[in-house]
């Protein structure tokens, strides 16, 4: 099934059943409230879901209207925890070698984490907000999983079961701001803002034999101001899957329910299937010309991350966002 949160003016939003095309949606009223009480209580809720669903695909769901992702919050519009991964060490050796930096071999043994803000993410169509265009706002396209209760000390073959739902992430980040937090040597964070994610979360079975083995095996389309820079395959070069980051999450805490996992930047070592954020295109440029080019996001820019089924159908709608100078108010 698929499932949205739509914008009710509550900080939680209402829980929302969405049909298999995208089209139709329907309040799962009396079963859900939110996407956080559908988690707690995932085993007694989500055949209920599953049954609304089932009426909204067949076009029997009473007070069925018209899906808008206008008017959608993130699917989970506020989280427990939000710990991003480094999947695709491609993505992490291209950034390092153009900056003259060694990669230590265990970025391909032991997986990168860090753990974002959590209580304010933004939906999929909302502006992305920037005080300064010096700050150098970059795009980064991922998968997320969305995980029930998983006991400390996970093994790799039973983290799969903990995942209940996928969607697209856009894990913004401000380039410019990150070497001097990094240099701290206490991780990310005025340099990761909120995190965008797609209109739509799906169960796993919604994507068939292209989810195996803990990775979503499709292309990952970006579209910078209209121009599709990227549809590198989330499948192909995805080092550690899904399964091995709830493993490396887990091994010393319990990670509760609602908890979301990112993938990292998809990246291929093929650089015909283009790029997932600005940084890696500016690090080929390094890498070739001693000189990056192209220049970070500008006010007025958009960027749209969507990914398609083997029928050209989207699976999860798109984040489809303007950059905005953001004045307090």
């Amino acid at each position: 099934m698929k499932l949205a949160t739509l914008k009710d003016g509550s900080r939680d939003g209402q829980l929302l059943v969405v049909s298999r095309d995208l089209k139709t949606a329907a309040i799962a009223d009396g079963i859900a409230a939110t996407m956080q009480r559908a988690l707690d209580d995932w085993a007694f809720i989500a055949p209920q879901l599953t049954q609304l669903s089932e009426r909204l695909n067949a076009g029997k769901a009473s007070g069925a209207f018209d899906f808008d992702t206008q008017k959608c919050m993130a699917p989970l519009p506020r989280a427990y925890q939000w710990a991003d991964g480094s999947s695709y060490v491609n993505h992490v050796e291209l950034v390092r070698k153009a900056r003259n930096a060694d990669m230590p071999d265990s970025f391909w043994h032991d997986p990168l984490m860090y753990q974002g803000g959590s209580d304010d993410f933004i939906g999929p169509n909302d502006d992305i907000e920037l005080q300064s265009e010096e700050w150098g706002l970059d795009f980064e396209s991922e998968i997320a999983v969305i995980t029930d209760d998983v006991p400390m000390g996970c093994k790799v073959q039973h983290a799969a079961q903990h995942i209940r739902l996928l969607m697209l992430v856009n894990d913004v980040s401000l380039r410019n701001l990150i070497p001097a937090e990094l240099a701290k040597g206490f991780g990310f964070f005025q340099s990761k803002p909120a995190t965008s994610f797609s209109p739509v979360a799906v169960t796993p079975d919604e994507l068939g034999d292209t989810w195996k083995d803990g990775k979503l095996h499709l292309p990952l389309r970006s579209s910078l101001n209209a121009v599709l820079v990227g549809q590198p395959n989330a499948g192909v070069d995805m080092v550690f899957s899904f399964s091995q980051l709830i493993t490396h999450l887990c091994k010393t805490r319990h990670a509760r329910s609602g908890t979301i996992i990112g993938s990292g930047t998809v990246s291929n070592k093929d650089a015909s299937k283009g790029f997932s954020c600005i940084a890696e295109k500016r690090a080929l440029e390094m890498i070739a010309d001693g000189v990056a080019s192209t220049p970070f996001m500008q006010f007025g820019d958009t960027i749209r991350i969507e990914m398609l089924d083997k029928n050209g159908k989207s699976i999860f709608g798109a984040i489809d966002q303007s950059i905005v100078e953001y004045h307090q108010k």
